[in-house]
């Protein structure tokens, strides 16, 4: 991941591992919330989306237990929040996808791509405690 200065993104991986369990421990993070901001009115679903990097072996591991295609985001970074973590990531990443780990319900949404290179994890999630 890119080394920049910015305070505009948090970097602890508790949250993210307590998030998407099945990553397992990460080994760091860049990611923003929907929540962090100085408006007045804060956001009422929380999302959060960013980059961590998996341990040596979890994404081989993930590979080899779930169904994998290759499919990148759809869109750069279009959120308010999300505009610190623009130009972020891996160079020139090649995205892989598995639906399975996808979540979908009722209020709340998880969505997870892998660059297999760089160990790194594109996630964007909707509520992601439940």
């Amino acid at each position: 991941m890119a080394n920049g200065a910015k305070e505009d993104w948090h970097t602890d991986t508790t949250p993210l591992e307590r998030a998407f369990p099945l990553l397992g421990p990460l080994a760091d993070a860049k990611w923003v919330s929907s929540r962090d901001n100085d408006r007045a009115i804060p956001a009422p679903e929380l999302v959060i989306s960013g980059f961590a990097r998996l341990t040596p072996g979890k994404l081989a591991e993930l590979t080899v237990a779930h169904a994998f295609v290759s499919e990148g985001p759809v869109g750069d970074f279009t959120s308010w929040f999300e505009k610190p973590l623009t130009g972020e990531g891996p160079e020139n990443p090649q995205w892989i996808r598995s639906h399975e780990l996808d979540r979908d319900g009722s209020g709340y949404s998880t969505k997870l791509w892998f660059d297999r290179r760089s160990d790194t994890v594109r996630f964007w999630a909707l509520n992601p405690y439940g």
